[in-house]
């Protein structure tokens, strides 16, 4: 029988892992949830997936890993529909999966016009909303050599992007010998693998990002014009109490530097509503930041306390109120959004094209749907697309 099901909640990096995870697991009867634990509502995700896959696979062995069984693992030991709990911290260790294995095969990504590449875990910090270090561990940091030789298999395979990605990417490296930096990663990936077309990094703390970082967002033509900041919130008395080691000025700075040395740069946003103390000043300096960054990627959370974590001890925000300003940030967000995707209609796009082949993503990472001459025989290939049209949530566009 063959794997049943792999199952990724969160982030970019489970993606990474769960490929991991399916070349290891092979062809057995495993079905495994890869689970996250950012927000309840994530860890309720997880509870539902598990419930799922168990009813689609009763002959399956269910294995959760992932953040979630981390932090509380008797409670998914304890579930009837779980076989095997695994480690979060060694979910990539070959035992779990192939006794048999001695090292861990390449992560393939065959349904992928991209590559992930995880290159850092786990986090230092204790921002006092976060339950992920808990889940995670302490920050570690892959070698170059074995992370440019990943990044060179995955192009000669075929991926024509790579995405780096980790827990707390800008904390790249400190715990390796000489202290390389992470824009020092992305420099030697250019060199070695000259065939690299677009390098692409997930989400970065922006205090982190250097003078060499900012010059490959900003000069580097194979580093795509997307930056997702970590900022979390507009107010500064809420950036302590959550404590951020940035201010709201240094985060509006930072992008008004990195739109003047490369003005198409999109800047993508973590932000978070209805943390604890905020009030109606401290939301409203948050909501203004969409504008104050030009953030057209949000990523809105409505807080939700983490047991165990400070900011659940904090005086907390009626839940009616949480809602109601994330709903208003994600209004506020998709007008930006949308607004931005009208400004790009007549601009030409190179487009990797994913499955089906009717769509893909352009380098400052809109979405564009193609009105014609869709490839479905070849995803993973790059077009230049002269965007004809816009959604509420995407562009149209005609291969040209």
């Amino acid at each position: 029988m063959p794997v049943t099901n792999i199952v990724t909640l969160g982030c970019r990096l489970n993606i990474a892992e769960s490929e991991t995870i399916r070349a290891l697991v092979g062809d057995r009867a495993v079905a495994v949830v890869n689970s996250c634990a950012v927000t309840n509502e994530a860890v309720a995700n997880t509870n539902r997936a598990i419930r799922r896959l168990r009813r689609l696979h009763p002959d399956a062995e269910l294995v959760v890993t992932g953040c979630a069984s981390n932090i509380d693992p008797e409670q998914y030991r304890s579930m009837p529909e779980v076989d095997r709990v695994v480690s979060n911290l060694t979910k990539l260790d070959p035992m779990h999966w192939a006794p048999d294995a001695v090292t861990a095969p390449r992560p393939i990504f065959a349904s992928h016009s991209r590559a992930f590449v995880e290159v850092q875990n786990g986090c230092d910090h204790r921002c006092t909303f976060c339950a992920i270090p808990y889940g995670r561990g302490p920050s570690r940091s892959l070698p170059a050599g074995g992370v440019i030789e990943q990044v060179r298999q995955f192009v000669d395979s075929g991926h024509r992007e790579i995405v780096l990605t980790g827990v707390d990417l800008t904390s790249y490296g400190h715990d390796l010998p000489g202290q390389p930096t992470l824009g020092q990663l992305v420099e030697r990936i250019l060199i070695h693998v000259p065939s690299l077309p677009r390098l692409r990094l997930s989400s970065l703390d922006g205090i982190e990002i250097d003078d060499r970082l900012f010059t490959l967002l900003t000069q580097e033509a194979r580093v795509m014009p997307h930056v997702h900041l970590s900022l979390q919130a507009g107010d500064d008395l809420i950036l302590k109490r959550m404590k951020r080691r940035h201010s709201r000025a240094q985060s509006v700075a930072l992008v008004e530097r990195l739109k003047a040395a490369r003005p198409a740069i999109a800047i993508g946003a973590d932000l978070i509503a209805g943390f604890p103390t905020e009030d109606d000043a401290a939301f409203a300096n948050t909501l203004a930041l969409l504008d104050d960054c030009d953030v057209v990627h949000p990523h809105i959370f409505s807080f939700s306390p983490r047991s165990g974590t400070p900011a659940a001890r904090m005086p907390q925000v009626a839940p009616t109120v949480v809602k109601q300003r994330a709903a208003r940030l994600r209004e506020a967000a998709q007008r930006r959004r949308s607004a931005w995707l009208r400004s790009l209609v007549g601009t030409r796009q190179s487009i990797l094209i994913e499955r089906p082949g009717d769509r893909g993503h352009a380098e400052n990472f809109a979405e564009v749907k193609l009105a014609s001459e869709p490839f479905a025989a070849s995803p993973g290939r790059v077009a230049p697309t002269l965007i004809t049209a816009a959604t509420e949530t995407a562009l149209t566009g005609n291969f040209a």
